[in-house]
């Protein structure tokens, strides 16, 4: 089977992961758990698939790193691939994107999120562990400002994940290292481009940490996105990348700077058969500002815990609404024609995941109906198609 054939498989069985090694089976994550969907590929097939993807140079710069990052559209899927070297030969992990940028809403995270983006300048950090959907948060965001603010969007990722539409805003994409050698010199450069808002897709380098709490302090609204399991090992995790004698100037440059931090998990409810978002939200009120400038930083939980009236959410207070929630959304057709990139690009028509008592009995015309989510941003002609291609599939 071709790479795009693997691809198409895992994606009709809702995989966010695809995995493949020479000689080993494929493997995909379904619903956060490893499971074969495929017979062993041989290592003279991934050695294929590995040149067609990187072409002649980027191939000899994988030989010479042993690994390499790329995103691009294969078998109708956006996706992130990385390719490295193993005892038994080359490997893939393939991360499969949605061919479409969803707002908060679309990605199921609570509208208080919108909070993060009223300041128009400071520091907005998303983190959480790897796999949690950081990245599909991050577009979020940014597309939450591309439909409410005419600003100028400055992106610095690597690889290049989302492709976004410009709509109210202006978004300028870069990528690292194809348009600019490092994230560190992407980020000077960018403070010359006359960005509103600039987006670092990882801060991995005290650097990058040091350069992006610059670029906050100057008048720009700056997300990016790290690792952490929640708000305070966020904080904790920048003032610690610094050496000790200036760790009280970075605390204090970061109480000063802050807007917010976001720590995502990703749950599985098994009721609405859907992975979703699950959040703590922290806001830079005096209490987290005067917690950072004192290094109390193991307070931080604390203070979240008590901040719900200043719009603060803890993980428990998160799960409580997410139990209480009813009208959640998921991808609707679109899945199933993503084999098509055009409709699949800008499609981004959503589907309320019906109570499980309405989804046990067949559902009636009206029901149906009233299911049906046609986004706004579609024109006449693409409705007219994905109407064609919705009335092709139905019995």
């Amino acid at each position: 089977m071709a790479l795009r054939d693997w691809i198409q498989t895992a994606r009709k069985r809702g995989a966010s992961d695809l995995h493949l090694e020479a000689g080993c089976a494929v493997v995909a994550r379904v619903r956060g758990e490893l499971q074969p969907i495929g017979e062993p590929v041989a290592g003279a097939d991934l050695k294929r698939m590995g040149q067609e993807l990187l072409g002649e140079e980027g191939w000899q710069q994988f030989l010479g790193r042993g690994s390499a990052d790329l995103s691009t559209m294969l078998g109708g899927s956006r996706c992130r691939i990385n390719l490295y070297q193993t005892v038994r030969g080359l490997a893939m992990a393939i991360r499969l994107l949605s061919s479409s940028v969803n707002d908060l809403r679309g990605c199921n995270l609570h509208p208080d999120l919108r909070t993060l983006l009223q300041a128009h300048s400071g520091l907005v950090v998303v983190s959480g562990p790897t796999g949690c959907g950081k990245s599909t948060t991050l577009a979020a965001l940014i597309e939450e400002i591309n439909l409410s603010r005419a600003c100028h969007i400055i992106t610095l990722d690597s690889p290049l994940e989302y492709l976004f539409t410009n709509r109210r805003s202006y978004i300028r994409q870069r990528e690292i290292p194809t348009h600019s050698p490092t994230f560190e010199q992407a980020i000077i450069d960018s403070l010359r481009e006359n960005p509103d808002v600039m987006v670092v897709s990882e801060m991995r380098s005290p650097e990058v940490m040091r350069l992006t709490l610059n670029a906050a302090e100057t008048g720009h609204l700056v997300l990016a996105t790290m690792h952490s399991s929640n708000c305070a090992e966020a904080m904790s995790r920048i003032c610690m990348s610094f050496a000790p004698e200036v760790q009280g100037s970075v605390r204090a440059q970061l109480a000063d700077c802050l807007v917010g931090v976001l720590c995502q998990r990703l749950d599985y409810l098994e009721a609405q058969q859907l992975r979703l978002p699950h959040c703590e939200l922290m806001l830079a009120s005096s209490a987290v500002r005067g917690t950072l400038r004192s290094g109390q930083l193991g307070q931080l939980s604390n203070v979240i815990q008590s901040g719900g009236e200043e719009g603060m959410w803890s993980f428990d207070r998160y799960q409580r609404w997410m139990s209480q929630q009813k009208d959640w959304v998921r991808a609707s057709v679109v899945a199933q024609v993503a084999d098509d990139p055009l409709p699949a690009a800008r499609a981004a028509s959503l589907t309320p995941v019906a109570p499980a008592a309405k989804r046990a009995g067949a559902p009636s015309s009206s029901d149906s109906a009233a299911e049906i989510v046609i986004d706004e941003n579609l024109d006449l002609n693409e409705i007219a198609e994905l109407a064609k291609r919705i009335e092709r599939r139905t019995p």
